[in-house]
């Protein structure tokens, strides 16, 4: 767990909010001291007698101590690139944003489409823990033609994806039928291609307006009907990511009260901006599906609210400056966010009263973890609303910077 380096330990943290899970499931909220000891761990049932003479007590209000954050889907750059960022670098940055786990998708240099590729990865287990759970690639090489040795990967792997677009619709139905009996999550992006196109902003009033080629939202909506009636026809449960359309909320919405085992996720840019805040032609909001309208986003928080749209992900992709540094059209997509997603989303989100600090939480911990199946977390996030501080290079662990918000002041952070 990390924790503020600037505080002298132990503290004891008077009257804070605690968001932990009932019998349910749900994340449910009371109010309890919380001890730091000076190894910094943390302490919720705890007797008089532990408590040190010489302890620093903090009685600010509004901290909050959560169970730890789980992120679906995100990026690691080693193996391959390095030189964006090392796996220490995308362990220290889980922590310092209060994430427990993080999914690692399958598109790492080699793929993770073989039993080789997993060694690196159990290795990795060994030196740092199980805070990175790696992805099974669904198709060799991501390649969308031929179908990974899908059985033999299971047991190492939190599930399966390419993280892409597969156009072969009858290959999604064998690895639907192949995943299924083996419990696994197979998480699917929805995206038709053709439509899309070179497709960098969504199509209307404002990709007019900035001139910038123009992509659908039937992309979206198309690839994700038909994949839902694959879900249909297999019952195989399956994750929709990168929800980013008014109408995908409403077909999974639908799908979900035709008793379909289908879950979705939106990401946190996708939560906190608009296609309209791309007047700066800022190439870390080039992302993909690219940015929806506002009334896009207002129906995905919705979508979060009503519980159609179960998670946040924070899709983290590290680019170097030299790749980001074009024009706008040209840049690769992604932008980092592990250690700043929770304060920006709160100060979006809970701050604006459009969703509760519970059912942020459960976005963000809880589903993720019914997602992957994984156990439910731990209380392990201690964070502060309030605090004010600079996103500066000297203050995030990733070497790269693709983030609108790097320069920013944000308010939050993790204690």
């Amino acid at each position: 767990m990390h924790l503020d380096n600037s505080i002298d330990y132990p503290v004891l943290y008077k009257q804070v909010r605690i968001l932990h899970t009932d019998s349910s499931s749900e994340i449910a909220e009371t109010f309890a001291d919380v001890f730091v000891d000076s190894d910094r761990q943390i302490h919720t049932n705890f007797d008089q007698s532990q408590i040190p003479q010489a302890i620093n007590i903090d009685e600010r209000s509004g901290i909050f101590l959560g169970t730890g954050l789980i992120d679906l889907y995100s990026t690691s750059s080693e193996p391959g690139h390095e030189s964006r960022e090392t796996i220490s670098e995308l362990v220290q940055a889980a922590k310092n944003g209060g994430f427990a786990k993080i999914g690692i998708l399958p598109n790492t240099q080699p793929a993770i489409d073989d039993i080789a590729a997993l060694e690196f990865w159990r290795n990795v287990q060994q030196k740092h823990g199980d805070i990175l759970q790696p992805w099974g690639a669904i198709t060799k090489g991501l390649e969308g033609k031929q179908l990974t040795d899908i059985a033999e990967l299971a047991e190492s792997v939190i599930g399966f994806t390419d993280s892409k677009p597969i156009a072969n619709l009858l290959l999604v139905r064998r690895a639907m039928e192949y995943i299924k009996p083996l419990g696994k999550t197979i998480a699917l992006f929805p995206q038709n291609p053709d439509l899309a196109g070179s497709g960098v902003i969504r199509e209307g009033r404002w990709s007019l307006q900035y001139g910038m080629t123009g992509y659908p939202a039937a992309a979206e909506t198309t690839a994700l009907a038909a994949l839902i009636e694959l879900v249909r026809l297999t019952k195989t449960p399956t994750h929709f990511m990168r929800i980013s359309t008014a109408q995908s909320v409403e077909l999974i919405s639908q799908a979900k009260n035709d008793g379909l085992p289908v879950t979705a996720s939106s990401t946190w840019l996708h939560l906190c901006h608009c296609d309209r805040d791309l007047e700066t032609y800022d190439s870390n909001l080039r992302l993909s599906p690219p940015l929806g309208s506002e009334s896009d986003r207002l129906a995905l928080i919705a979508g979060v609210k009503s519980g159609a749209i179960d998670s946040i992900a924070i899709d983290h992709t590290p680019c170097a400056y030299e790749e980001k540094v074009v024009p706008f059209e040209v840049a690769p997509v992604g932008a980092i966010g592990l250690e700043f997603a929770l304060p920006v989303l709160w100060q979006n989100l809970v701050a604006t009263g459009l969703l509760t600090a519970s059912e942020l939480w459960q976005a963000l911990s809880v589903n993720p973890a019914k997602i992957l199946g994984l156990p439910q977390p731990k209380l392990s996030t201690l964070f502060e609303p309030s605090l004010e501080w600079l996103v500066a290079s000297g203050e995030i662990s990733s070497q790269s910077r693709n983030s609108n918000y790097m320069g920013r002041s944000l308010i939050g952070k993790v204690l």
